[in-house]
């Protein structure tokens, strides 16, 4: 159910169990402890952040300059930048030729930089840019495969070094630097292997940055970060080149998903998620129930719990099946609770 802004304030002072449902409730607490901590943390390393916008738009959670995968994030980024809150935003995905008219008009109102990975790329801005007119080079990110294998180069590929002469070559784009994001970092359960995945980042981006001849007039950015290696960047060791700055990248640091608690890098008192369902329907020959939360509100991402979600302070009852509006409640242990017996009419999911 959509709400307009003009009518949020009709439920300022009441109970969060009046919110319709499914809603979205978010500890502003919790998330504003989350967010402060990953700032203090990168203001004691003395390194840039760039946070990555998705669903959750938090505005003192940003520091000058973000990362979003989609036109429609960017647009809504527009107001921070005229009240001077945001100066850039690096467009996530891979360039695609259809993307330049909306990005060249985009970058009217804030700096643009693009993501490439491959020599085509440099094709489209060379092509575009004579369609344009625009004369005015792109900033690019490269970026390197650190071992998520989803997109970017990795080292040993020999199509890096032609892709870094090629963009050196280029009138249409300059390199900004060099950007690897570990989506199998989601993978660690310690703070060790998390450490561990955070230093390869470093290290892939660092020896990437090798293709470019750097001196003192000429610096690049690398760019590295997940939200679980962000757990663990106060762990990160100095030492690199002068000719280097490093940037730290993440995104869902502020809400801590159960995806994340999954990783033991956070515990649920980090958590600032949780989703209002109500139930619809019980069913007791199967020990069952239907709510009105399915994949729009939640996720089909998993982790290492059971099934798309689990109650809140009863988390032997998941989500176990979900179609696009409504979900399906069950036990996932051999508990003999009954569902009619066990909820009423709202819960918390996580």
């Amino acid at each position: 159910m959509d709400y307009s802004l003009q009518s949020y304030q009709s439920f300022i002072g009441r109970p969060v169990t009046e919110l319709p449902t499914p809603s979205l409730v978010l500890s502003r607490p919790i998330l504003e402890k989350n967010i402060n901590q990953l700032l203090q943390d990168v203001k004691d390393l003395d390194i840039t952040f760039r946070p990555h916008v998705k669903t959750l738009k938090v505005w003192n959670g940003l520091h000058r300059k973000i990362v979003a995968s989609t036109l429609c994030e960017i647009r809504g980024a527009i107001p921070l930048v005229k009240e001077g809150i945001l100066d850039e935003c690096l467009y996530g995905l891979p360039i695609y030729p259809s993307a330049l008219p909306h990005l060249e008009e985009l970058s009217k109102s804030i700096r643009i930089v693009l993501m490439i990975d491959n020599e085509q790329h440099i094709d489209v801005l060379e092509q575009y840019i004579n369609i344009s007119g625009n004369a005015a080079p792109w900033p690019v990110f490269i970026k390197v495969d650190v071992g998520s294998h989803r997109a970017g180069l990795e080292n040993s590929s020999p199509f890096l070094p032609r892709l870094v002469q090629r963009v050196e070559t280029s009138t249409a784009a300059s390199i900004e630097g060099f950007y690897c994001h570990a989506g199998h970092s989601y993978g660690c359960r310690t703070p060790e292997a998390a450490a561990a995945v955070l230093q390869t980042e470093i290290e892939g981006v660092v020896r990437a940055s090798k293709n470019v001849h750097l001196s003192r007039d000429r610096r690049v950015i690398v760019s590295v970060g997940s939200t679980p290696t962000a757990h663990v960047v106060n762990t990160l060791r100095k030492g690199l080149p002068d000719t280097i700055d490093l940037e730290l990248h993440a995104g869902n640091y502020p809400a801590n998903d159960l995806q994340q608690v999954c990783t033991s890098l956070i515990s649920e008192s980090q958590q600032a998620i949780r989703i209002l369902a109500e139930i619809c329907s019980v069913y007791p020959e199967r020990n069952e129930a239907l709510i009105n939360a399915g994949t729009v509100a939640l996720s089909k991402e998993t982790s290492d719990s059971p099934g798309f979600g689990r109650i809140v302070a009863q988390s032997q009852w998941s989500v176990l099946r979900m179609a696009q509006e409504h979900g399906i409640l069950g036990t996932t242990d051999a508990s003999q609770e009954k569902v009619a017996e066990t909820f009423r009419r709202t819960m918390y999911i996580t």
